[in-house]
């Protein structure tokens, strides 16, 4: 089970990165050798993957996935549902002081990390930083099954979006959703920071008045 597990964790993470691209095809022995590993718990893990949604069966492997225009809209509209809830559940667990200070502050530097690394050029780096504030934020929702299921949009998304990376159409705009979050979110007023979210992620999309 824990070289599954490793398995899993590694080819994850390989594919989110862009090492493996969409539609490459992916044997149980060529992973096995580059993860120096046995062929089994390759196999059982893209099995995980599959549920996934991250490859596909493709013979005798795999296939990574991408996600078509229509389905991409799915996946954004369903995080931005996900992500509202969570922004509403940590403002209302600030409100009731159950957020530590530190953490709070960890929120904060996430944004602004994403901030500067927008205006300076860096998406890539941008991206990252904006993903660790996202998942951060959910984490404060302590809501652990809206966590997990946004982790596994966010990879989808990541995946389906990589040969696209374009910039920011308004960086300034994004950055200023983020301040309007947080603020929301420190002040304990739960449907704005819901409305925020929803907003921000639509936006993303360019469904912002969807």
């Amino acid at each position: 089970m824990q070289q599954t597990e490793s398995a899993r964790a590694q080819l994850r993470d390989l594919i989110v990165a862009g090492a493996y691209a969409p539609g490459e095809r992916l044997t149980e022995t060529e992973v096995a050798q580059s993860l120096a590993m046995s062929r089994t718990p390759v196999r059982e893990a893209f099995r995980a993957l599959v549920s996934d949604g991250l490859v596909r069966s493709a013979g005798r492997g795999v296939q990574v996935v991408a996600l078509d225009v229509e389905a991409l809209r799915h996946a954004y509209q369903v995080r931005a549902a996900l992500e509202a809830l969570t922004a509403e559940l940590a403002a209302r667990r600030q409100a009731q002081g159950r957020i530590a200070p530190a953490d709070l502050a960890a929120l904060v530097d996430d944004a602004e990390q994403a901030g500067t690394a927008t205006l300076a050029g860096e998406f890539a780096a941008a991206a990252g930083h904006s993903r660790r504030f996202h998942t951060r934020l959910a984490a404060l929702a302590a809501n652990p099954v809206a966590s997990a299921a946004l982790d596994r949009l966010w990879d989808q998304i990541v995946v389906s979006t990589r040969a696209s990376l374009d910039p920011p159409g308004r960086p300034a705009h994004v950055n200023g959703q983020h301040r309007e979050l947080l603020a929301a979110i420190r002040e304990g007023r739960a449907a704005d920071a819901a409305a925020v979210a929803r907003a921000h992620v639509l936006d993303t999309l360019g469904e912002g008045s969807d």
